[in-house]
């Protein structure tokens, strides 16, 4: 019996590693990823590569991870502002009900463990969340936020 939980509409890089207990369908994840334990990786959400995504995290459809981003444990992204189970009318909602907010993690960020995305919002390149996070809105690239809800700490000087 597998422990491994992927769906034949997974696209899987080259060198990619993959823990048990994971669930995967529907997205694809690049060359030299590694997915730890408890992760679930939902449709249309792609991973670039050399990433690292930690034990317990989620990431939900229409998020976009760029190359070589570091995911803390337990991270978890948002992709509806509004979540309900039923309509005003009291039927069950479907996936025609709602619509699906994007989320971009830009190339090099850094997510720690316990934070949580909000939808629709940019963390930049070079970025880092503190660990425990809320990210209500954007993250600069080079910069480092923390807080609930997630604030400026510094900016990372940047040689160019």
């Amino acid at each position: 019996m597998s422990t491994r939980k992927i769906a034949d509409d997974v696209v899987i890089g080259n060198q990619v590693y993959l823990a048990e207990f994971i669930n995967l369908y529907g997205c694809r994840i690049g060359d030299g990823s590694k997915i730890g334990a408890f992760v679930e990786v939902q449709a249309n959400a792609v991973i670039g590569s050399n990433c690292k995504i930690s034990s317990h995290s989620f990431i939900c459809e229409g998020v976009l991870i760029e190359d070589g981003v570091f995911i803390g444990h337990g991270v978890v992204f948002i992709n509806d502002k509004h979540p309900r189970a039923t309509n005003a009318d009291g039927s069950s909602q479907s996936k025609a009900d709602w619509k699906v907010i994007p989320t971009l993690v830009k190339k090099g960020a850094t997510i720690g463990s316990g934070a949580t995305i909000m939808c629709g919002i940019t963390v930049g390149e070079n970025a880092i969340v503190g660990a425990g996070s809320m990210v209500l809105a954007d993250v600069e690239r080079d910069t480092t936020v923390a807080g609930n809800p997630a604030r400026l700490i510094k900016r990372h000087h940047v040689d160019n």
